[in-house]
């Protein structure tokens, strides 16, 4: 038997899934971990938990599958983007690594402007602007805040490709998640050498470049031992966590696009040719399929705000064997489209896509004395849902085909939440059999690299399919079309409020 594995490196936690070369799953795994915030809207974690979180979750799933070493072929890996671990010479973790969600780089996102010659010379470099949950900032944070870290620093490595480093002793990352680092020419697959010699960084601090489906190295003697696997397991390249999840949807060809609800919102759009949004609100990333890229939209607190709603509001309230979260759904679904009037902004992290403020805030708006607890659930997943449509606003504006809504994540398994994507979005919204997104993504990838699939389109073909629709309900629609610009112009009403509450704050 031929087994590949999936592991994908999350926020919250990692998550490894064992397939067989048909697709189908064998065992999963999860171990989680905790965030550390050591001030408001700052975001890191200890990438040793990454590791033993791996570690953990691999030796899972070969106890609960029953696998032979010589059973897995091949690993891929997922992981969360652009955040930044710094290694010294010794390859030891030098600080904790700033996350994709840390807001602390707003000057460093100036710099890296005015060091390229402006936001518009930086889109045509990188095909995107600069933005302070990204790894260039992180880069210039140190050197400018942490002088004498800064001084140890000889590698810098997204978060899936430190575990690489551990599973293969190779310094590697793949052009997915190289894209989400600010650093990499998203046309030519490879690192911008004009834009590094501006913010005067060395190529040296970086990893090399490989396709998603490429093989990066084998696991060393001893994590195979470690792990109960073969040094004959090759380890590909892989992919951030979004292009992951659009493989793991079956997203690879044009018209088709992902929705993921999970910690963040995602609006995914597959691109055969290189396009890029000329104001920067969207990203322009290569895609995991080798030789196309993406148009990805973020709304940094997606999911993430019902889960701090739910652990930070209500923590220790609810009992009984149905869990807070789907107690909380179940008071929000007797609550009418529209929360009665009321909105939510989701910025509880800032906000990137279209907005690119740090500083904004969340914010419920249109409290009244009838607003009940469901309200403010339905609220919170509607106004997450509004967040995402401004990303899907942007790319059909931007002329790009959206024929297909494959929705995945934690809000694609609440019927409630299908139905006010499918609203909000004004069209019927799919769901496909494989459910574990990242993980099942990059376990495709696995397989074509160790040459059972030519391709991760004919990977994707012989083991994705569609299996349910939501159809959008046309009244609901019709609300929220009218909602919409409302909700936008709360944003554009509070913009200079979040501004002063976040000096206030300082």
């Amino acid at each position: 038997m031929a087994v590949l594995l999936g592991v994908d490196i999350g926020t919250s936690g990692t998550k490894t899934l064992a397939i067989n070369e048909k697709g189908e799953i064998l065992a999963e795994a999860t171990s989680t971990y905790p965030c550390a915030h050591p001030k408001p809207l700052w975001s890191e974690q200890n990438p040793e938990d990454w590791w033993n979180a791996t570690v953990a979750t691999i030796r899972a799933v070969v106890k609960k599958a029953k696998l032979k070493a010589t059973d897995v072929k091949g690993i891929g890996l997922s992981g969360q983007m652009h955040g930044s671990v710094f290694l010294d010479k010794k390859m030891q973790v030098i600080r904790p690594a700033l996350l994709w969600n840390d807001q602390r780089t707003a000057a460093e996102c100036d710099e890296i402007e005015s060091r390229a010659g402006g936001r518009k010379k930086l889109i045509q470099m990188v095909a995107n602007p600069a933005l302070t949950g990204f790894t260039a900032p992180k880069i210039l944070w140190l050197r400018n805040h942490e002088p004498k870290n800064f001084a140890k620093l000889d590698k810098v490595l997204l978060p899936k490709d430190d575990v690489r480093r551990r599973l293969t002793g190779e310094l590697a990352t793949d052009v997915s998640d190289a894209s989400g680092m600010l650093l990499l020419d998203v046309k030519k697959r490879n690192w911008s050498k004009t834009l590094l010699s501006k913010l005067e960084l060395d190529e040296s601090l970086l990893a090399k470049c490989y396709e998603s489906e490429e093989v990066t190295g084998k696991l060393t003697p001893e994590v195979a031992k470690l792990l109960g696997l073969s040094t004959d397991c090759v380890v590909v390249g892989g992919a951030g966590d979004c292009a992951a999840n659009a493989l793991g949807t079956g997203v690879v060809k044009t018209g088709s696009l992902s929705t993921s609800i999970g910690t963040s919102g995602i609006m995914f759009v597959h691109s055969d040719e290189m396009q890029f949004d000329p104001a920067g609100r969207l990203h322009t990333f290569c895609h995991a399929v080798h030789g196309k890229w993406h148009m990805m939209g973020v709304s940094l607190t997606g999911g993430g705000a019902l889960q701090w709603f739910t652990q930070q509001v209500f923590h220790g309230l609810f009992k009984g064997k149905t869990s807070p979260f789907q107690q909380l759904a179940d008071e929000a679904a007797q609550v009418p489209y529209g929360s009665e009037g009321l909105f939510f902004l989701p910025y509880l992290a800032g906000e990137r896509t279209p907005h690119a403020d740090p500083n904004a805030r969340g914010s419920f708006v249109g409290l009244t004395l009838k607003h009940t607890r469901g309200h403010l659930t339905r609220s919170i997943m509607e106004g997450v849902t509004y967040a995402m449509r401004d990303s899907l606003t942007i790319i059909r504006d931007l002329g790009v085909p959206v024929n297909e809504i494959r929705a995945s994540g934690g809000g694609s398994k609440n019927p409630l939440w299908r139905q006010i994507q499918a609203d909000v979005f004004g069209q019927d919204v799919v769901t496909i059999n494989a459910e574990q997104g990242p993980a099942f993504g990059v376990a495709l990838l696995a397989a074509v690299g160790a040459g059972f699939y030519k391709n991760i389109e004919e990977a994707c073909a012989a083991t994705i399919r569609v299996v349910s629709k939501t159809p959008q309900n046309k009244k609901a629609a019709a609300y929220y079309d009218k909602g919409f610009p409302l909700y936008q112009q709360l944003y554009r009403s509070l913009k200079k409020d979040f501004e002063a509450i976040a000096a206030l704050d300082s």
